[in-house]
C-alpha cells in the first residue's frame, strides 16, 4: 500500500502489480485476495496526489474476464495485457472492461513476423480500445529464440535489436507508443545508461524497471538537454523560418515538428538538463 499510495516511491510514474510470471501458480489465490484486499483500501484510502498510475497484469484472459467482472475493479487505471498478438487480441477485447487502459505487451512468437504485427497494428486502430503503450517483452522474445540477454550487453546488441526497429517503424508512424525492454541486471547503472541511451534513439518513450534503484536513472535518462529544448521550441515557434540554423545544424520545421512536440512533452514531465 505504500508503493501504491504513492508514499514509498517518490517519483514513481506507474505502477505493474503482475500475477502473471511474478506469481507461482501456488500463490495465484492468495495473489488475488490480496489485490482485492488492495482495490478495498484504494476505495475508501487516500492516495497522494503523485502517486502512481496503476496496472494490472492478469495472468490470461480468463483472469482479466474474472477481474472486469469485480466491483472495484476500477480503482486500477488499466491491465498490462501479456503475451498479445493476433491470437489472442480479440480475446483479450473480450476480457478487460471497456473503461480500463491497455499496454498490450509484445513478447511472442508471432512478433518477429511484420506482416503479423502489420496486421495486430490495423487491429489495434479499429478498436475502441486506449492503448497508453505498447509494451516490448525483451526477456520473453529472448526466450523464444532460446537466449538470454548477456551481462554486459545492451538489448541492441542481441537479435532484438533489429526488431525493435522494425516493431517502432510498424507502430510508431500510426500514433502507438513504444516502451522498452527491462534491464534485467539492476546493479549495472552503467548498462542501464547505456541502453537508456540507445532507447530514445531508437523512439522508445519509456522503460519498465524492476528495482527501485532503477527509476532515477531511467527518469534522468528521459530529461531533455537544454539545446534540445531550445532547439524544439524554435522549431514550433509561430514565426519560425521554413530553414534555419541552430548548432551547426539544419532545422526544417515542415519536418521536424514531431520530434519538437515530443521532446516538450518530455520536457514537461521530467525536466530540462
Amino acid at each position: 500500500w505504500s508503493v501504491v499510495s504513492g508514499q514509498k516511491i517518490i517519483g514513481l510514474k506507474s505502477l505493474v502489480i503482475c500475477l502473471e510470471d511474478a506469481v507461482i501458480e501456488q500463490d495465484v489465490g492468495l495473489g488475488l485476495q490480496n489485490l482485492q484486499h488492495l482495490l478495498h483500501q484504494l476505495a475508501t484510502e487516500e492516495r497522494e496526489a503523485h502517486a502512481p498510475l496503476l496496472f494490472v497484469r492478469p495472468r490470461h484472459t480468463r483472469m482479466a474476464t474474472q477481474l472486469s467482472e469485480w466491483q472495484l475493479i476500477h480503482q486500477i487505471d488499466g491491465m498490462v495485457l501479456p503475451k498479445f498478438d493476433m491470437n489472442s487480441a480479440r480475446d483479450w477485447r473480450k476480457a478487460v472492461a471497456s473503461e480500463l487502459m491497455v499496454m498490450p505487451t509484445l513478447e511472442t512468437v508471432m512478433t518477429f513476423d511484420q506482416s503479423a504485427m502489420r496486421e495486430l497494428r490495423h487491429l489495434l486502430l479499429e478498436s475502441a480500445w486506449e492503448v497508453l503503450a505498447l509494451r516490448i517483452g525483451g526477456n520473453d522474445l529472448l526466450a523464444c529464440l532460446g537466449l538470454r540477454r548477456p551481462a554486459q550487453s545492451t538489448i541492441y546488441q542481441t537479435p532484438l535489436g533489429s526488431l525493435i526497429g522494425q516493431l517502432v517503424s510498424t507502430f510508431s508512424p500510426h500514433g502507438f507508443s513504444l516502451t522498452a525492454p527491462v534491464c534485467e541486471y539492476f546493479q549495472n547503472p552503467k548498462l542501464l545508461k547505456k541502453e537508456l541511451s540507445l532507447d530514445l534513439t531508437h523512439g522508445l518513450v519509456g522503460k519498465t524497471v524492476i528495482h527501485p534503484k532503477q527509476i532515477n536513472v531511467v527518469h534522468g535518462a528521459l530529461k531533455v538537454s537544454a539545446s534540445d529544448y531550445v532547439a524544439a521550441q524554435s522549431i514550433l515557434a509561430p514565426d519560425a523560418p521554413a530553414v534555419f540554423k541552430y548548432e551547426g545544424a539544419m532545422l526544417e520545421p515542415a519536418t521536424h515538428k514531431a520530434w519538437a512536440l515530443k521532446i516538450c512533452e518530455r520536457a514537461k514531465y521530467y525536466g530540462v538538463i
